[in-house]
């Protein structure tokens, strides 16, 4: 079993990189082609910390899970505190090595309207494989906002520090937003794809009664069938259909409904258990927040 290296704070992380002294306690910009090729060669690193990082190059294979990303065409990703990474040193020479990572503990945003903020970027919870592909001007814009945050590090620490280095961080994540949007959008084919993958899916998992062996369909288990990360599916269907991936659960789950009030005699309460719902009152709930009518309502009227 290949060692597990945790890191608890940005004084840890320089000196895994052996580094010296960090500038600030919170948070730290690395230039990855500057630092030491066998750093945690062959090992597994867990951080306390929000890492968002950036290479152009291979000099080492990270590992996400089960996966492996090839940095060569300037990849970027982005990983919350408490996530593995595996680290397996492959070196390769290229001329305009280019490489960078921002890192800062959730200190640094705990007490600013991003700590509540930060949960909506969902790109810090994709796989891997999903990582962001950026243009030559993308990057660019990413790259301006980390020059600003590690010029403000070389500034003495003073009242407006923190503000000016987490609005930079927030408008860095704004833009990893816009740009995974454009990502999505470029993919459209292929997202269309995925799309009639998750609807043959439910078709399939509602047709064959699958909801009496694992009782109702999960945003993971359909994202598993796609494979892709729950967070990334959800943000693929929201910008292709409007809906995101419970949004399509939903869209299923009623129209089993309707079609067994219309055409069975069974109470709501038996529609209910047999959709998967351990209290009606649930199932109620979600029909009328759904159609505007109760259960009762739209079997009476139609």
């Amino acid at each position: 079993m290949k060692p597990i290296l945790h890191i608890h704070t940005i004084a840890d992380l320089y000196k895994l990189f052996g580094l010296g002294h960090s500038q600030h306690p919170l948070v730290a910009v690395l230039d990855f082609s500057k630092v030491s090729e066998k750093v945690a060669q062959n090992a597994m690193i867990s951080t306390n910390l929000y890492s968002i990082m950036f290479k152009n190059y291979c000099k080492n294979n990270f590992k996400y899970g089960r996966k492996t990303i090839d940095f060569q065409d300037g990849n970027l990703i982005c990983i919350a505190p408490n996530q593995a990474i595996e680290i397996d040193n492959e070196v390769e020479q290229r001329e305009n090595m280019l490489g960078w990572g921002l890192f800062f503990h959730p200190d640094l945003i705990r007490a600013t309207s991003l700590n509540e903020k930060i949960k909506d970027y969902s790109f810090f919870s994709y796989e891997i494989t999903e990582a962001l592909h950026l243009s030559d001007k993308e990057k660019n814009i990413l790259y301006e906002c980390v020059q600003k945050i590690e010029a403000e590090l070389r500034e003495n620490i003073d009242v407006h520090s923190q503000f000016i280095m987490v609005s930079t961080i927030e408008l860095l994540l704004n833009y990893c937003s816009r740009f995974y949007g454009r990502q999505l959008i470029t993919r459209s084919h292929s997202n269309k794809k995925v799309i009639s993958q998750i609807e043959e899916v439910l078709k399939h998992y509602f047709s064959v009664d699958m909801i009496k062996e694992k009782g109702l369909p999960t945003v993971k288990y359909l994202a598993e069938q796609v494979a892709l990360s729950p967070s990334y599916l959800s943000d693929l269907l929201k910008k292709e259909t409007g809906k995101n991936t419970q949004e399509h659960i939903h869209f299923y789950l009623i129209e089993e409904a309707k079609n067994s009030l219309i055409n069975t005699d069974k109470t709501v309460s038996e529609i209910a258990y047999t959709l998967g719902f351990d209290y009606p009152q649930y199932f109620n709930k979600l029909f009328k927040q759904k159609t505007g009518q109760t259960p009762m309502e739209y079997r009476n009227l139609n």
